[in-house]
C-alpha cells in the first residue's frame, strides 16, 4: 500500500525545520537583545513587532528590520528569501488592530499598519534599499515583489 501524505512534507518556498529551528533561536537572541536596549543587528535596526496569529489567535513576536520615516512612524518589509510573505506579514494584515511594536528598551506601542502602494510604495523603497543595498539583492532573488509597511503609532491620525 502506498502511503498517500509524505512524512515532513512542506510547501515549496517555505523552510525545513532545521532552517525553522535556527530561525527561532536567532529571533530569541535578537529579542532580548532588543529588551536589554540594544536594537541594532545585522547592521541594521531592528524592533518587535507583536501579532497575533491569523489562524491560532496566539500572541507572536518577531523581530524586523525598521526604518524611520518621519518622527514617529516605522517602516518595515516583508522580508524573506522564499516565494511567500513571510509569516508575521500575514498575521499583521489579518488582524491589524491588535499590532504594536517594541522598540530597543522600551513598551509596547499600539500601531496601525499599512500596505504602501505605487508611488508612496516606490518612494519607501528608494529610501530603504539606499540605505541598505543588500535588501535589493534578496528582493531580486525571491521572485516576488516585497510588502513595504507603514507603522503608525494608533494614536495619530
Amino acid at each position: 500500500m502506498k502511503e498517500s501524505r509524505q512524512t515532513g512534507a512542506r510547501k515549496p518556498g517555505t523552510p525545513g525545520a532545521f532552517s525553522r529551528w535556527v530561525k527561532q533561536r536567532s529571533n530569541a537572541r535578537v529579542k532580548r537583545r532588543i529588551r536589554r536596549g540594544r536594537g541594532r543587528a545585522l547592521g541594521m535596526d531592528v524592533l518587535i513587532l507583536h501579532t497575533v496569529g491569523r489562524r491560532s489567535r496566539q500572541p507572536r513576536e518577531t523581530p524586523v528590520a525598521w526604518f524611520a520615516e518621519g518622527e514617529d512612524v516605522r517602516l518595515i518589509v516583508a522580508l524573506g528569501s522564499g516565494s511567500q510573505n513571510p509569516d508575521w506579514y500575514a498575521n499583521l494584515m489579518t488582524y491589524p488592530e491588535e499590532a504594536s511594536i517594541e522598540l530597543a528598551g522600551g513598551v509596547a506601542i499600539p500601531v496601525r499598519p499599512e500596505r504602501l502602494e505605487g508611488a508612496d510604495r516606490e518612494r519607501a523603497w528608494l529610501r530603504i534599499v539606499t540605505e541598505h543595498p543588500i535588501i535589493a539583492k534578496h528582493q531580486s532573488k525571491s521572485g516576488r515583489e516585497y510588502p513595504v509597511v507603514r507603522l503608525s503609532p494608533r494614536w495619530r491620525r
